[in-house]
C-alpha cells in the first residue's frame, strides 16, 4: 500500500457519508483510510464501524486536538505517504492519482498541497496552499478567488492540512506536528521546519477537494479559535525564527501583531487576540525551539526572502482586491 489517508474527527458523523463515498470513488486504488476519532459524542465511531468496516477506526477517549490525533494516525501507517484530510470535504475522483504523482516529482518535497474549492461556492477557491509573511500573518493563498486562478504547480511556504500529502519518512527528521499547539498554525509549522531542513512543499492545481470550512469549530472567528491562533502564532515565530532572525523580524512582527489586535477588537475578539498573545509569551521557553544548524544557514536566509516576498504580495493582492471590490 503507497498511502493512508488519515482523517481526524470529531462529532463529524454528518460529514463522513460523503467523505468517505467519495473516496471509494478513487481512480487510485492503493490506499487505505484510518479515521482517528477525538471522542466524538454523536456516533461517529459507530457510523463508520457499521457501514465502513474495512476502515481502521482509532477511538481516542479524549479529544486531543487535530494536532494530536493525526500524530497518532502518523505513527500508525506505514506506507510511503500520508494523506491528512478533514471530515468535511469531497474529494474529485482523480485526486489521490494526482496527489501522489506531485510528490513523487522529487524526494526533496515533504508535503503537496490540493486546491480546495469551497463545497457551497464552488466558483471560489477555499485555499491553494499557505503563505507566511514579516507580520507573522499565515495567509490562506487564493482564498475567494474564481476557481479558475492558479492553474499552475507552484512552491509554497506551506500546505493545508485539510487535504495534503506528506513524506511519511520526513517525519523522522523534522518532527510531527507540534501536540501543544492543539490545532490551528499546526500546518505552517510543520511546513516551515521542513523548509529549515531544505525541503519543499508543493502546490498541486489538478488534485482538486471541496471544502465546507469550520467543519469542527463551526464558524470562521470564535473565542476558541481566535485566542488558540493567537497563541500558537507566538510559538511559530519563537520555535521557527533564530534569535538573530527574531532580532532582524521585530518591527515587522510587532506591527502584525498590533494591526491584528485592532482588527479583533473592531469585530468584538480583541480580548482573546490579547489573552492568547499573553499566554503565548508566557509559554513559550516551554517550547521546543528548532536547534540553529550552520549548515542551514542557506536555508534561513531563502525563508527569509520568502516571507519578504510574500509580504509584498500580500500587500499587492490586498491593494487589489480593495480597489477592484473583490
Amino acid at each position: 500500500m503507497k498511502v493512508t489517508i488519515i482523517i481526524p474527527n470529531y462529532n463529524g458523523c454528518h460529514f463522513m457519508e460523503p467523505c468517505l463515498a467519495s473516496l471509494k470513488k478513487q481512480t487510485f486504488k492503493d490506499y487505505g483510510i484510518l479515521v482517528v476519532d477525538n471522542a466524538s459524542t454523536d456516533g461517529s465511531v459507530e457510523f463508520v464501524k457499521e457501514n465502513y468496516p474495512e476502515i481502521e477506526v482509532i477511538a481516542l477517549k479524549e479529544n486531543y486536538g487535530f494536532s494530536k490525533a493525526v500524530n497518532i494516525g502518523i505513527r500508525r501507517s506505514r506506507t510511503p505517504y500520508v494523506i491528512l484530510l478533514n471530515n468535511d470535504t469531497t474529494a474529485d475522483p482523480h485526486y489521490l492519482e494526482e496527489m501522489v504523482k506531485a510528490i513523487e516529482q522529487s524526494p526533496r518535497i515533504f508535503s503537496v498541497s490540493s486546491k480546495m474549492i469551497q463545497m457551497y461556492h464552488p466558483e471560489l477557491i477555499d485555499s491553494a496552499g499557505d503563505l507566511y509573511t514579516l507580520t507573522g500573518w499565515g495567509v490562506c493563498r487564493g482564498v475567494g478567488r474564481p476557481v479558475s486562478n492558479y492553474r499552475e504547480n507552484d512552491e509554497i511556504f506551506s500546505a493545508c492540512a485539510g487535504a495534503a500529502i506528506y513524506r511519511r519518512q520526513v517525519f523522522k527528521k523534522i518532527g510531527l506536528f507540534d501536540e501543544n499547539h492543539f490545532a490551528y498554525l499546526e500546518d505552517i509549522d510543520v511546513g516551515y521546519r521542513a523548509k529549515i531542513f531544505g525541503y519543499r512543499n508543493m502546490y498541486c492545481p489538478t488534485a482538486l477537494i471541496y471544502h465546507v470550512g469550520s467543519g469542527t469549530s463551526g464558524s470562521k472567528y470564535n473565542s476558541f479559535k481566535v485566542k488558540l491562533s493567537a497563541r500558537n502564532n507566538v510559538y511559530l515565530n519563537y520555535k521557527n525564527m533564530p534569535f538573530l532572525q527574531l532580532m532582524i523580524n521585530f518591527i515587522p512582527l510587532l506591527f502584525g501583531y498590533l494591526v491584528k489586535y485592532a482588527f479583533f477588537v473592531k469585530i468584538g475578539f480583541g480580548r482573546d487576540y490579547k489573552e492568547g498573545v499573553l499566554e503565548g509569551l508566557k509559554t513559550r521557553h516551554e517550547q521546543r525551539k528548532v536547534p540553529f544548524r550552520i549548515r542551514y544557514l542557506r536555508n534561513y536566509v531563502r525563508i527569509e526572502g520568502e516571507l519578504i516576498r510574500h509580504t509584498f504580495s500580500y500587500v499587492k493582492d490586498w491593494v487589489i482586491r480593495k480597489t477592484s471590490g473583490r
